[in-house]
């Protein structure tokens, strides 16, 4: 009798068939094309800030959001949020627009420069989008334990995180 409900109990996930939610299916997995980790990839020792436009968005039903990001010196592959977070926060970006990202910056296997993006900001005038704290860690995974997401959800410029580049109107912890 108690090797049956055992059995039912380790079982029983796998026959409910796969009703997790999306982010929490989400797994540190590598890049084949650049060979970097994501989400965990997130490096705090290479964090800096280019400003530039943003090309080629690319919003893939698994894995992150990612655009080209061509400043007046390099251009980058900004690694963003899973898809639907980027949807969540509301994010309109199109060819050539300006903008500056703040990130973990990176050189994948495939020879181009990547940033993890920890903000976005839409210029000249948007608010800073926040995708991961100030340690790091994907808000989007903060979110999804403690948040419906949407407007105002975790990471959300209008409940105070990412506040602006430079280090100011941090949220709270």
């Amino acid at each position: 009798m108690i090797a049956i409900v055992l059995l039912s109990f380790f079982l029983s996930p796998l026959l409910a068939g796969n009703s997790q939610p999306v982010w929490a299916q989400e797994k540190d997995f590598v890049l084949p094309e650049s060979g970097i980790h994501y989400p965990g990839g997130f490096d705090a020792n290479t964090i800096g800030e280019v400003r530039g436009k943003a090309f080629d968005p690319l919003t893939p039903a698994s894995g992150p959001v990612q655009f080209r990001l061509a400043s007046e010196r390099e251009t980058y592959i900004v690694l963003a949020s899973p898809q639907w977070y980027w949807k969540d926060l509301q994010v309109n970006l199109s060819n050539g627009t300006e903008v500056r990202v703040r990130g973990s910056k990176s050189l994948g296997k495939d020879g181009n420069l990547y940033i993890i993006a920890q903000e976005l900001q839409i210029l000249p005038d948007g608010k800073p989008l926040a995708f991961r704290g100030e340690d790091g860690y994907p808000l989007w995974k903060k979110a999804a334990a403690g948040s419906t997401g949407g407007r105002g959800g975790a990471g959300s410029s209008q409940r105070g995180m990412g506040g602006g580049f430079g280090g100011t109107g941090r949220g709270k912890r």
